[in-house]
C-alpha cells in the first residue's frame, strides 16, 4: 500500500486510529527516504519529526555533525579524474586558500624573523623563495613590506614593492597597494602616491579601500594640500564607500590645525548626518585641539556629548581618549573611563579593553613615580557582575617588564617573567631582550647569561646586533668559555649566526689560550658555509703557526674548501658570501636578481673554490678570493687582489671581485664582470655585497 493510500484512509477514520495511521505512515516514509536507492548517505538518519525542546535539537545537530566526520558522504571521498580542475585567475591576488603547506611554512619563517626584529634576514628569505619552487604569497610580501614601513624604512619598502609586484610578477591586493601609498605618504612623496591611486583605478581588479583614502587625505593635509584632501573625500564618497570616520576625522584636523573650526565643524556635521554611530576619534581630535588653545571647559563638552550619545566604542577609540586625558592632566575622568571600559568587558561578546589600554594606564603610573600601583592596575578587573578579568597577552607583559628594568626594578621583571611563562604564553624575543639587558647593566652577569642560554634553547632568533653586543659583555666579564655552547645551539637554527659573531668569539678564545675550541667553532663555520673572513684566516694562521698546528688550519680551511659543503646552505651573513641584493650570474653569463648560482657557477666561493682551485686562479670561478691569478691569460693578469683573475684577458690591476672574460678590464673595482665588453659595466651591483636592501640609485632599486 502506497504512503498516499494510508494518508487518505487516516483521514476516514477517528482520532486515536489516525494518530496511530499516522505515525505509521510517517515511519514509511523516513524508511522510504532512508533506502539505499533514494538516499546515498544511508546511514545518516533523516530527521522527519519536530524536537520537544531546544536542548534536543542541538543535541540531535551535534550527534549528526560527529556522524558527518566520521562517516563524510560519498562525493566528498570520490572525485571524478575526469573532471577539469578550476584554474585561477593569473590576474587576481591570492586568496587566503594559497597559504597552505609549504608557502604558509615560508610565511611563518618570515614572520617569526619580523617579530625577532631581524628585517634583514627577513626580507632575504622572501626575496630569495621566488626564485624557489615555493614562491611567496602575496601575504608573505605584504608581511616583509609592512614590517620595513612600520620601521620607517619607506624606501626599502617601496623597493620591495617593486621587487615582488613588478619583477617578480606576483599579484599584489589591495593591502599592497596600500602599504606603498602610505610608504610616499609619509616619505613626502604624496604625488607619488597619487599615481599609485590612479593605477588602482585603472589597472586593478579591485577598487580601493577606505583605508587608501585615509592615507592618501592624511598625505595630501601633511603636504598642506587640504583642498585636494576634500576633493579625494568627496570621491570616496562618490564610489560608495560611505561615511569613513577617520578620513573626515584627517579633514577636520586639517582644518583646526588651520584654526579654523567653523570649516572643523561643518565636516563634523556632516559625518553626524551621515552615519548614527561615528568613531570617537573626532571628538579627541576636538578635545586635544581645545586642550591645546588653552579651553579645557569646551574640550570637556566635547567628551561629555560623545558619552552622552552612549556609544558601544571599540578599545582603539577608548584608548585614545584616555591617551588625551591622561596627557592634559585629567586623570579622574581617565580613571572613570578605563573602569568603565573594565565594567563592560564580557568577552567573547564584548570585548572592550585590549594590552594597549592597560599599557597606557600602566606607564602612566610609572610615569607619576608610583611604580608601586603599576601591579594592581596591570591585575585590574571590572566590578559589574557579568564582567571579566582580562587575559593578559605577551605584549602587555612584555611593556610592564621593560618598565620595571628601565626603572631598575629587576627583580619585579623577573617575577612578571615567571608569571608569564606560568601562562599559556611564551616570552618573545622584546622578552628576553630586555630582562638580558638589564642583567648585564646591573651586573648580574651569570643571570644575564641563563636568559641568553634560554633565549638560544627555545629557538628564538638572536640576531647580529644582539649577539654581537651581549657575547661582547660576556668575553670584557671574564666568561669566554660559555660563549661556546650557546653559539653552537644558535648554528643549528637558520639564519645562521653572523661571520662577525663568530670573529668576535673565536679571537677571544685565541687570547685565553682556548685553541680546541677555536677549532670547533673554525669546523662550525666550514660546515654551516658561514664564510671565514681573509683577516680572520690570517690571524688563527699566525696564531696556530707559533703553536705549530698550522696544518690543522690548513686542512680544515684549505683542504675542505672554505664555505663549500655540499647539500648545506649558504649563509648569506658572512664576510664573502653571495650578494644580497646583488645579480648572480647563470650559465655563465645572465642575472637573476638574486644571488642563486647555478650550473657550477661558484660565484660564492672564496680562497678560489670556484672548481676546487687554491691559490691558481680560476675557471669557471667569479668569486675566489686571494691571489686568483690569470689562468691562460695573455700575461696580464697582474696586481689583482682579493677575488681576482683575468681568463684569455687583459685583466690589469683589478681589486675586490673584479675580472675580465675576454675583455679589457684594466682598472675596474668592486664587481663589474665584463664579457666581451671592453671595460664596459655589466650591471655594476657587487658594491652592495653584504647590503640587505639596495643602495640608492642603484639597479636593484629600480
Amino acid at each position: 500500500m502506497t504512503v498516499a493510500r494510508l494518508i487518505l484512509r487516516s483521514l476516514r477514520r477517528p482520532t486515536s486510529l489516525r494518530t496511530t495511521t499516522t505515525a505509521a505512515a510517517f515511519n514509511l516514509q523516513s524508511l522510504y527516504l532512508q533506502s539505499p536507492t533514494t538516499n546515498p548517505n544511508f546511514l545518516i538518519p533523516v530527521r522527519t519529526f519536530a524536537f520537544t525542546s531546544a536542548e534536543e535539537a542541538a543535541a540531535e545537530r551535534r550527534r549528526r555533525k560527529r556522524r558527518l566526520r566520521i562517516e563524510p558522504p560519498l562525493h566528498a571521498l570520490q572525485r571524478d579524474p575526469n573532471a577539469p580542475r578550476l584554474r585561477r585567475d593569473p590576474n587576481q591576488p591570492d586568496t587566503t586558500s594559497a597559504l597552505v603547506g609549504p608557502r604558509l611554512s615560508l610565511h611563518n619563517r618570515v614572520q617569526s624573523l619580523i617579530r625577532a626584529g631581524d628585517l634583514e634576514n627577513a626580507s632575504v628569505v622572501a626575496r630569495q623563495s621566488v626564485f624557489s619552487s615555493t614562491r611567496p604569497t602575496v601575504f608573505t610580501c605584504n608581511a616583509i613590506i609592512g614590517s620595513m614601513y612600520r620601521a620607517k624604512r619607506y624606501l626599502d619598502a617601496i623597493a620591495l614593492f617593486a621587487y615582488f609586484f613588478k619583477q617578480s610578477n606576483i599579484v599584489p591586493n589591495v593591502v599592497s597597494y596600500n602599504f606603498l601609498i602610505v610608504s610616499h605618504c609619509e616619505n613626502g612623496e604624496v604625488d607619488k602616491a597619487l599615481e599609485v591611486y590612479q593605477q588602482i583605478k585603472d589597472n586593478a581588479p579591485f577598487s580601493p579601500s577606505a583605508v587608501t583614502f585615509r592615507h592618501l587625505t592624511k598625505g595630501l593635509i601633511d603636504a598642506g594640500r587640504i583642498d585636494e584632501a576634500v576633493n579625494m573625500l568627496w570621491k570616496m564618497v562618490s564610489d560608495g564607500h560611505g561615511a569613513d570616520s577617520i578620513v573626515f576625522n584627517n579633514i577636520i584636523s586639517g582644518f583646526l590645525n588651520l584654526d579654523n573650526l567653523e570649516k572643523a565643524n561643518e565636516f563634523f556635521d556632516e559625518l553626524k548626518s551621515r552615519c548614527m554611530v561615528y568613531d570617537g576619534i573626532v571628538n579627541a581630535t576636538f578635545m586635544e585641539w581645545f586642550f591645546s588653545k588653552g579651553k579645557p571647559k569646551e574640550a570637556m563638552e566635547s567628551y561629555k556629548s560623545l558619552l552622552d550619545k552612549e556609544f558601544k566604542m571599540v578599545p582603539a577609540t577608548c584608548n585614545v581618549l584616555l591617551e588625551v586625558l591622561l596627557k592634559w592632566d585629567k586623570k579622574p575622568e581617565a580613571e572613570a573611563l578605563f573602569d568603565s571600559m573594565l565594567d563592560r568587558h564580557t568577552p567573547p561578546v564584548v570585548q572592550a579593553v585590549n594590552s594597549d589600554t592597560f599599557n597606557i594606564m600602566v606607564n602612566e603610573c610609572f610615569k607619576m613615580g608610583k611604580a608601586s600601583e603599576a601591579y594592581s592596575v596591570f591585575k585590574k578587573a571590572g566590578n559589574a557582575p557579568k564582567s571579566k578579568p582580562f587575559s593578559m597577552d605577551a605584549a602587555g607583559f612584555n611593556n610592564i617588564i621593560m618598565r620595571y628594568c628601565e626603572n631598575d626594578m629587576i627583580d619585579d621583571a623577573e617575577r612578571m617573567y615567571v608569571e608569564l611563562c606560568g601562562k599559556s604564553l611564551s616570552p618573545e624575543v622584546n622578552t628576553y631582550k630586555t630582562l638580558i639587558d638589564a642583567y648585564f647593566k646591573a651586573g648580574r652577569i651569570d643571570e644575564a647569561i641563563d636568559k641568553y642560554a634560554k633565549m638560544v634553547d627555545v629557538g628564538l632568533r638572536v640576531i647580529p646586533t644582539y649577539a654581537n653586543k651581549w657575547f661582547s659583555s660576556m668575553i670584557e666579564n671574564g666568561k669566554i668559555v660559555e660563549c661556546e655552547p650557546i653559539l653552537t645551539k644558535m648554528a643549528e637554527r637558520d639564519p645562521k649566526p653572523d661571520a662577525t659573531t663568530y670573529d668576535m668569539v673565536i679571537r677571544a678564545l685565541c687570547v685565553a689560550s682556548n685553541y680546541d675550541t677555536t677549532l670547533i667553532l673554525l669546523q662550525q663555520m666550514v660546515n654551516y658555509g658561514v664564510g671565514v673572513a681573509p683577516v680572520l684566516k690570517e690571524y688563527v694562521l699566525e696564531v696556530f703557526d707559533k703553536l705549530g698546528r698550522k696544518e690543522e688550519i690548513d686542512r680544515l680551511l684549505i683542504a675542505r674548501g672554505t664555505g663549500y659543503v655540499p647539500g648545506v646552505p649558504r649563509n648569506v651573513n658572512g664576510y664573502g658570501q653571495r650578494n644580497q641584493y646583488g645579480y648572480g650570474q647563470q650559465n655563465g653569463n645572465g642575472n637573476d636578481i638574486m644571488n642563486r648560482q647555478q650550473y657550477n657557477n661558484g660565484n660564492t666561493q672564496q680562497y678560489g673554490n670556484g672548481n676546487g682551485q687554491q691559490y691558481n686562479g680560476s675557471w669557471n670561478g667569479n668569486g675566489q678570493q686571494y691571489n686568483n691569478g690569470g689562468w691562460n691569460g695573455n700575461g696580464n693578469g697582474n696586481g689583482q687582489q682579493y677575488n681576482n683573475g683575468g681568463w684569455n684577458g687583459n685583466g690589469n690591476g683589478q681589486q675586490y671581485n673584479n675580472g675580465s672574460w675576454n675583455g679589457n678590464g684594466g682598472g675596474q673595482n668592486h664587481g663589474n664582470w665584463q664579457q666581451n665588453g671592453n671595460g664596459v659595466e655589466q650591471r655594476n651591483v657587487n658594491g652592495e655585497q653584504g647590503y640587505e636592501q639596495a643602495q640608492s640609485g642603484s639597479v636593484a632599486a629600480l
